[in-house]
């Protein structure tokens, strides 16, 4: 059996099958958190990083929910020698796929994966970005629903219910997480670079 990837050679696997810069500031987004939320619960930090960042690898070349994403991945990840709790974790943030989320790896998956969209989506209305965002302004977009429509406002929430964390703290949690990679992520707003412009 090969050995799993590094994080470098993982990082190249999302840029190889990933050409759009908003779905692979997504995958930073969730390894940030991850990564974060694996310090918090006892996690490995590497093995939780890498889950978040290949969850959704195949969703832009195989984006049919019935037969690609995130079937293809999986097949990739597994000839690659992922362990078993890596695919697990990945199959368990896809509900149509049916898989328990039972470790806390899968449940932060879970936790995480939504709510970094709508935390960018909110850092890029606002001209500080994600700095000084708080869970209360958070919590007042949620109830705009042609905000970030797409987004289950109730899976949100329930996602934090399933890591037994409160929603003001796991919201708050997310967005530090998200701060420290805000350059990578392209989430410093626009008041800076427009400060410095000519």
């Amino acid at each position: 059996m090969s050995e799993p990837l590094t994080r470098e050679q993982a990082w190249d696997l999302v840029r190889e099958w990933t050409a759009s810069e908003s779905l692979r500031r997504h995958m930073l987004a969730v390894e940030a958190a991850m990564r974060a939320y694996a310090g918090r619960l006892g996690g490995d930090e590497e093995t939780w990083g890498l889950v978040g960042l290949l969850h959704d690898l195949d969703y832009e070349r195989h984006p049919d929910l019935e037969t690609g994403h995130p079937r293809v991945a999986l097949a990739e990840l597994e000839a690659r020698g992922f362990s078993t709790e890596v695919m697990r974790a990945i199959a368990s943030h896809a509900d149509f796929l049916e898989v328990s989320r039972d470790s806390p790896m899968e449940k932060a998956l879970f936790a995480v994966d939504e709510l970094c969209g709508f935390l960018m989506a909110c850092a890029y209305v606002r001209p500080q970005g994600i700095h000084g965002m708080t869970p209360k302004s958070v919590k007042k977009k949620m109830k705009t629903p042609a905000f970030a429509a797409a987004i289950d406002r109730e899976e949100l929430r329930h996602g934090a219910e399933a890591l037994d964390v409160d929603f003001d703290e796991h919201v708050a949690f997310v967005i530090a997480a998200l701060e420290a990679r805000s350059g990578a992520l392209a989430l410093d707003g626009a008041e800076a670079p427009t400060a410095t412009g000519s």
